[in-house]
């Protein structure tokens, strides 16, 4: 296979291909780890592309007693030619097929392509191009320097879909049918992606799942955030200064800025304290996109049933939830924070303090930014949107982590069946999962990504029709609307 730099050799098993580690920008080492992201130098010969290639300096990442490690991936594999993706492609030379694009999560400060929650090969078996991407993560990715372009992990993101552009075709990929989706942190950016003009007809559909159109940091909480990091490192807050600074000593300082105060008069923490990282950006994804930004776009986006669960239950803070908490989480979420309890409180009369706590948590992190971003692009009528909720609970945990964050990704990727998924403390639990419900989540993806049409009614403004998804599927009309109400 011969890219733009140069030619791969991948792998075939079966009827798939794939391509690993095949670099779409110039390696981020020194300054250039706080520039924009630059063309590959071309290579001569034939390039293995057989073998995972390294990822983003990052810590490993843990959380609490749950095994998130098919998720994370096996922390930091070390290298500086790290902006790479993997491709997978049904084998045979089959062309115009329909490409999507992978962004990984995890809080903007970890994940890799080589997480095996990524594997292409089901979306190839179904006639997919898929590709996935790393890009850069915590400070050299994230933290708004002074003297350094701003969200540089999106621009990443941005310029892997440009190679996408140039490359895809070699693969049987149509490039004028790309999707472009993401998961949590990726999700996030894949709003701030939408929301940026260089990024039009780089892709013509989108899906954002557990993301967020009102995720970003201002630049004022940017700057709170980079002067605490310079104060770690011993620096100024500057990019010159930056650059002399070793990737670990970057990486042992992102760790150390959780618990930031970001919050001010005028401004909640959107994050809620749980990352010192985000898009840094006045506007948020989902204003830009209601002023007519991404708006040519499909979309179809969405959030678990249960998705502050993750946060709560692994380190033993969901069963012992009292009713403080459940003040204190809407406190950090709201500027109301009396009328959001009274308002959750109504609407699940039968609630738990865990269960109140939880359904706000995940709310103020994602349930609050997704409804905007669907309202502002549903409000344009430019292009379809639809949206769904995942409600199939996970038993792991003693059967309390639920339809948690994360837990809809095996689904997505048709990878619910791998071992390292279930048992008391992974991810799925010890059940098995309904036998053909990643079979339909898959497909319904597919089907977006073919069609623009997932399988049911688009959401619009009056009905927000929404797609909830367990081991039977219901449409409903706005099945949250008295909650979403209380977000403004």
């Amino acid at each position: 296979m011969t890219t733009a730099q140069g030619a791969v050799r991948g792998l075939s098993k079966g009827d798939t291909a794939a391509f690993l580690n095949i670099p779409y920008a110039a390696p981020p080492h020194g300054a250039g780890r706080f520039a924009p992201p630059r063309p590959h130098e071309p290579w001569d010969g034939v390039r293995d592309a057989t073998t995972p290639g390294p990822n983003a300096p990052q810590s490993e990442r843990k959380l609490g007693s749950v095994d998130m490690s098919p998720y994370f991936g096996t922390g930091w594999s070390r290298g500086e030619d790290y902006l790479t993706v993997n491709v997978w492609a049904p084998a045979g030379g089959v062309g115009d097929l329909p490409v999507m694009v992978f962004v990984h999560g995890g809080g903007f400060v970890a994940g890799s392509t080589r997480s095996v929650l990524h594997d292409g090969s089901a979306f190839a078996r179904d006639g997919v191009v898929l590709v996935t991407l790393n890009y850069r993560l915590g400070i050299a990715g994230f933290l708004d320097l002074p003297g350094a372009p701003a969200n540089r992990g999106l621009l990443d993101v941005v310029a892997a879909l440009r190679w996408v552009q140039e490359n895809i075709a070699a693969f049987g990929g149509d490039p004028r049918n790309v999707t472009l989706f993401g998961q949590s942190a990726g999700a996030t950016i894949i709003g701030g992606v939408l929301a940026r003009p260089d990024a039009t007809g780089l892709f013509r559909r989108a899906i954002v799942q557990s993301g967020s159109g009102l995720g970003a940091f201002t630049t004022e909480q940017g700057a709170r955030v980079t002067r605490a990091a310079a104060e770690a490192l011993g620096v100024e807050p500057h990019a010159d200064a930056f650059a002399d600074v070793s990737d670990d000593r970057l990486v042992e300082a992102a760790s150390r800025l959780a618990g930031i105060d970001l919050r001010s008069e005028r401004r909640r923490d959107p994050l809620i304290g749980l990352s010192p990282f985000s898009l840094v950006l006045d506007t948020q994804p989902a204003e830009s996109v209601a002023a007519g930004l991404g708006t040519d776009v499909d979309l179809l986006i969405g959030t678990n049933a249960e998705e502050g669960n993750l946060y709560l239950v692994p380190v033993g803070k969901y069963s012992t939830s009292t009713a403080g908490d459940v003040e204190d989480a809407a406190a950090r979420s709201h500027p109301d924070p009396a009328r959001l309890v009274e308002t959750y409180r109504k609407a699940r009369p039968e609630a738990s303090f865990a269960e109140l706590r939880s359904a706000i948590m995940g709310d103020a992190l994602f349930g609050a930014g997704s409804w905007a971003l669907a309202g502002a692009h549903a409000a344009q009528a430019r292009s379809a949107t639809y949206a769904y909720e995942f409600a199939w609970r996970s038993h792991a945990l003693d059967g309390e982590l639920g339809a948690t964050h994360a837990v809809e990704l095996p689904f997505v990727f048709d990878l619910a069946h791998l071992p390292r998924l279930h048992g008391p403390a992974a991810l799925l639990g010890p059940d098995e999962p309904p036998a053909h419900l990643a079979a339909r989540m898959h497909e319904a993806w597919v089907r977006f990504a073919r069609t623009g049409d997932p399988g049911w009614d688009p959401y619009d403004i009056e009905r927000r029709a929404t797609m909830r998804i367990d081991a039977e599927w219901a449409q409903v009309d706005d099945p949250r609307g008295q909650e979403r109400q209380a977000w403004g």
